[in-house]
């Protein structure tokens, strides 16, 4: 349902600053977790995430090996009426061996809807809410999360808020080869992951390559199997998932993304499919930042930015989310480096809590296209309103409460004219072999 026209007449003309006032508070410890009691065949690191339209998977590991891969649900608590049976898999790390790892997708499912889950046949019974099938609909977004004080923190902020979907553009565990933190990172998350589908990409700190002895993204690819398959992608590194009206394009930093690479050539043929009257929001998710005015990781993104810039300009995106940069940015619509009325708007949040703290140092004068930055711990909330308003707040973790920082109104390139101006570009790029 459209919303009154008295709530959209604000445009994109909030804040612009620095922050620099703010007194930040100190970095936190890494978290740690007593050793676990519980039986083996009870489900742990509980999580799910969107599987196709009206589906949801929901991932969960076991200690016992014979464990069944099935999930029992539905509409009322105790009573579950459906029953659906998935896959397995598991993964060795030198001497770490993983429990039996569960994936099972469970619907179709209705809209908006509460529903009771059990895994496995035993344990604790859960529960999730399905997205709605149109606007409003509300996206937390936060990237490198990692298991610290700060992590708690931004967790906690983000249980207030009444999100449908939770984004998380690369770095979730900061294992950084150490399995166990997985597992620590599973369970830190269960109580949000199991009631919101997480849709999450890699970041540099999923990769855990060695060379010759070890590929890259095992255990991230084992643990947080995302909707590759049902987006016609071959690799979970990069896909795409709808809700409500938007479509939202999930990218991979870390994987080839030249003209001639499967993820460029994935990507043309999303976009093509992609249906502005159906879906009239179009996100693009990745983890090293193409627009960054921060001393951090100057630079890394632009090779990547070389090779698929052109397309989502092309495509019309409305907003690109990135993480890696552990602070906040917000720019203005840009494209080529400089500012365009037809360019998505970019922000960097990758400020979820990582035990490497905050970038500090930003590049002064700030560019002509960056309009809020700050080194700060926090999440930000993407409401879509209707198919041509949305409200961004981005919510500083200020020691412990949760403080609005940055907000502004953005209206989606549907009916700017921007996307008929863009139709036979795009039109043209999805035709090169």
């Amino acid at each position: 349902m459209e919303p009154k026209s008295t709530i959209v007449v604000l445009t994109v003309l909030l804040v612009v600053g620095t922050g620099a006032e703010y007194v930040r508070p100190p970095p936190r410890k890494t978290l740690h977790f007593p050793w676990s009691t519980k039986a083996s065949s009870h489900p742990q690191q509980v999580h799910i995430s969107l599987a196709g339209d009206k589906h949801m998977r929901i991932t969960w590991i076991t200690s016992d090996k014979s464990s069944p891969s099935i999930v029992e649900y539905g509409t009322s608590r105790r009573s579950y009426n459906n029953i659906a049976e998935g896959e397995s898999t598991s993964y060795s790390y030198f001497l770490y061996k993983s429990g039996k790892i569960h994936h099972t997708v469970i619907g179709p499912l209705e809209d908006d809807t509460v529903y009771f889950y059990r895994c496995g046949g035993n344990g604790q019974e859960f529960q999730f809410k399905t997205p709605p099938s149109q606007f409003p609909v509300t996206f937390a977004v936060a990237g490198d999360l990692g298991q610290t004080g700060w992590t708690k923190s931004t967790i906690d902020h983000i249980e207030q808020c009444k999100y449908d979907v939770y984004v998380l553009p690369g770095d979730l565990s900061y294992a950084d080869y150490m399995q166990h933190r997985w597992d620590t990172f599973g369970e830190l998350v269960q109580p949000l992951a199991s009631s919101r589908p997480w849709m999450v990409t890699q970041g540099n700190h999923e990769k855990e390559e060695i060379p010759i002895l070890k590929k890259g993204f095992v255990s991230y690819n084992s643990r947080w199997k995302m909707p590759f398959d049902e987006s016609g992608s071959s690799s979970n590194l990069y896909y795409s998932f709808e809700v409500a009206g938007v479509h939202v394009i999930m990218l991979g930093s870390y994987t080839d993304y030249d003209e001639y690479s499967g993820q460029y050539s994935w990507l043309k043929a999303d976009l093509s499919k992609v249906d502005r009257e159906r879906t009239p929001w179009l996100l693009a998710v990745f983890h090293v930042p193409w627009y960054n005015s921060n001393y951090a990781h100057q630079g890394e993104g632009d090779d990547m930015m070389a090779s698929m810039e052109p397309l989502l300009y092309a495509a019309g995106v409305d907003v690109v989310f990135a993480g890696h940069v552990h602070a906040y940015e917000r720019s203005r619509r840009v494209y080529n480096g400089k500012s365009d009325a037809c360019g998505p708007i970019h922000i960097t949040i990758g400020d979820g809590g990582n035990r490497e703290g905050l970038a500090h140092k930003y590049l002064k004068p700030h560019p002509e296209w960056s309009v809020f930055r700050e080194a700060s711990f926090g999440h930000g909330e993407f409401r879509i309103m209707n198919s041509t308003h949305a409200f961004w707040s981005w919510h500083r973790n200020d020691d412990d409460e949760s403080v609005r920082s940055d907000q502004v109104w953005i209206t989606s390139l549907v009916g700017s004219g921007c996307l008929s101006e863009r139709s036979r570009e795009l039109r043209n790029i999805l035709m090169e072999p």
